[in-house]
């Protein structure tokens, strides 16, 4: 069992700024990437930056000079600073992780890689 719990939050003026965290719990071999996405009013959930086990990131173009997504090492927490917020930017954001975990098969012990969620925290941008 890996659970993915997220903290920060919250309501915030625009232009202000607020920092998300989110760390893993449980059993696992080991965290690739991390990441966050965002699910705005009425929208589907889509990306907002990932940050490999080895640092590389990647932002959405609606982020990319106003968010930063770093990683405390392999194990997290991974931290998402959210810079000069606008009301577009309001949503549930979710913490995401590929990994590893050890399966028990009929046969011996397998690695498998499955991707987790965090149960969301909300944004909410104020014009």
């Amino acid at each position: 069992q890996v659970d993915l719990v997220e903290s920060g939050g919250g309501l915030v003026q625009s232009g202000g700024s607020v920092l998300l965290s989110c760390t893993a719990s449980g059993s696992y071999i080991k965290i690739n990437t991390m990441g966050w996405y965002r699910r705005s009013p009425g929208q589907q959930r889509v990306l907002v930056a990932t940050i490999t086990s080895d640092g590389r990131q990647h932002y959405a173009d609606s982020v990319k000079g106003r968010f930063t997504i770093s990683r405390v090492g392999a194990e997290g927490p991974v931290y998402l600073e959210m810079n000069d917020l606008q009301p577009d930017d309001t949503a549930v954001y979710y913490c995401n992780a590929d990994i590893t975990v050890e399966a028990l098969m009929p046969w011996g012990v397998n690695h498998n890689s499955y991707n987790y969620w965090g149960q969301g925290t909300q944004v909410t941008v104020s014009s």
